[in-house]
């Protein structure tokens, strides 16, 4: 028996690899009383959730209409349209459809065309602190870099980057599962209508007068032969922008404070940056932004020799298949050579993470630019005393004080 089991604790908060191994040894598809759905933390059991939409769905708007009453479905009327729009809670054939027309516009090519641009951010931001000689990371770089990158690319201008994150911050109170919010689905649908009234002039902006950025590219896209329609364009826009930066935040804070706490590994980064690539895969896989993600199963089905019935929920915990020692040899190790690293932190089969090229290279030039800069970066504070905000989904640190 587990000692408890209770996803929320501070101590499944604070290290939930502990909770997660237990689980993968003793009940792998696990049934959890308290959050009424499945624990899905084995690597080959993920996989097969995952590479399985016509049998483990995605849309969680469904899934959250059926739980409300019809006051309140009608009071979060705009949340329920606009997010079953968005990718990551939709199946095919919409999601196939409308993930090849987001493909035309959110390419690898134009993202790796950002990179020295990419630099130059990343080399500012740590311009700024360095003569300090301490920094708290997230508030001072991790939270900044993915928000200038995002809009630069999308094309929100300089001035409006601010704001248009706090709407964002405001939006993903609903997707990370912040329980501690009773309001979070009313504040969310705010965040949400702030977000569309932004995004509403910048598309029409656009159709008149093209430009080189992303949302002139998902409106082209909407006029060629098969199209996004406006609600499609926008509903797009503002999951970009969210799925831009929040998570990218989490890998940078995670990654760094992994390597402060594997002094071997950030020193073989600094002898050898050559490594960096495999470096961030490790860090990706040892401590990913994302713990988990949900599915729906669609009929009856096996999954890891426990029957899941029609209608159940399903969480697929990555942060457990990443440390699966099944699949990864001395998985609670950090070992930037590993090779291969087929890890899951982007997800796998039709949802993989459509911004993943982007996240990649952002915490590449990020740790080159850390490693050159601040060899001696270390945690200014005890590893105690960090803390982590307390959701399901994400892998988010308040906040990381560093010196060097």
């Amino acid at each position: 028996m587990l000692v408890q089991d209770d996803l929320m604790t501070p101590e499944v908060i604070r290290d939930p690899y502990t909770y997660y191994a237990r689980l993968r040894e003793s009940d792998p598809v696990h049934w959890n009383a308290r959050w009424q759905g499945w624990l899905v933390t084995r690597y080959d059991d993920a996989v097969a959730v995952l590479r399985a939409p016509e049998a483990f769905s995605s849309d969680r708007m469904a899934s959250l209409a059926q739980e409300l009453t019809e006051a309140d479905r009608e009071k979060l009327a705009l949340l329920i349209t606009y997010f079953s729009k968005w990718l990551v809670f939709t199946d095919p054939p919409y999601h196939t459809r409308v993930r090849m027309l987001v493909n035309k516009a959110f390419t690898p090519v134009s993202v790796e065309r950002l990179r020295p641009r990419v630099r130059q951010i990343v080399d500012a931001l740590l311009a700024g602190v360095e003569p300090r000689r301490h920094m708290e990371f997230i508030r001072d770089f991790a939270f900044h870099l993915p928000v200038i990158v995002i809009s630069e690319y999308m094309g929100v201008p300089v001035e409006d980057r601010e704001q248009v994150k706090e709407w964002s911050d405001e939006t993903s109170r609903i997707f990370f599962i912040r329980a501690n919010e009773p309001d979070r689905r009313e504040r969310s649908q705010k965040g949400l209508q702030k977000l569309l009234e932004y995004f509403e002039p910048l598309v029409y902006d656009r159709r008149r007068h093209p430009r080189d950025d992303l949302i002139t590219a998902l409106v082209q896209a909407e006029e060629r032969g098969d199209l996004l329609s406006h609600e499609e364009v926008l509903a797009t826009c503002t999951v970009l922008l969210f799925a831009g930066h929040e998570t990218t935040t989490n890998l940078l804070a995670n990654g760094l404070l992994a390597f402060t706490q594997h002094r071997d590994q950030w020193e073989l980064l600094q002898r050898q940056p050559d490594l960096i690539r495999p470096a961030v895969e490790e860090l990706l896989r040892y401590d990913g932004p994302v713990k988990a993600t949900f599915r729906w199963a669609r009929r009856e089905v096996e999954v890891g020799g426990k029957t899941i019935r029609e209608g159940d929920r399903m969480l697929v915990v990555l942060g457990s298949a990443n440390r699966d020692p099944r699949k990864f040899a001395n998985p609670d190790d950090l070992d930037i050579t590993r090779t291969p690293n087929p890890h899951l932190a982007f997800g796998y089969g039709i949802h993989i993470c459509l911004g993943a090229p982007m996240a990649r290279l952002e915490a590449q030039e990020a740790f080159l630019a850390l490693a050159r800069r601040f060899p001696t970066i270390r945690l200014a504070v005890e590893p105690e005393g960090l803390e982590y905000h307390p959701t399901i989904i994400a892998r988010a640190l308040q906040a990381l004080p560093v010196e060097w």
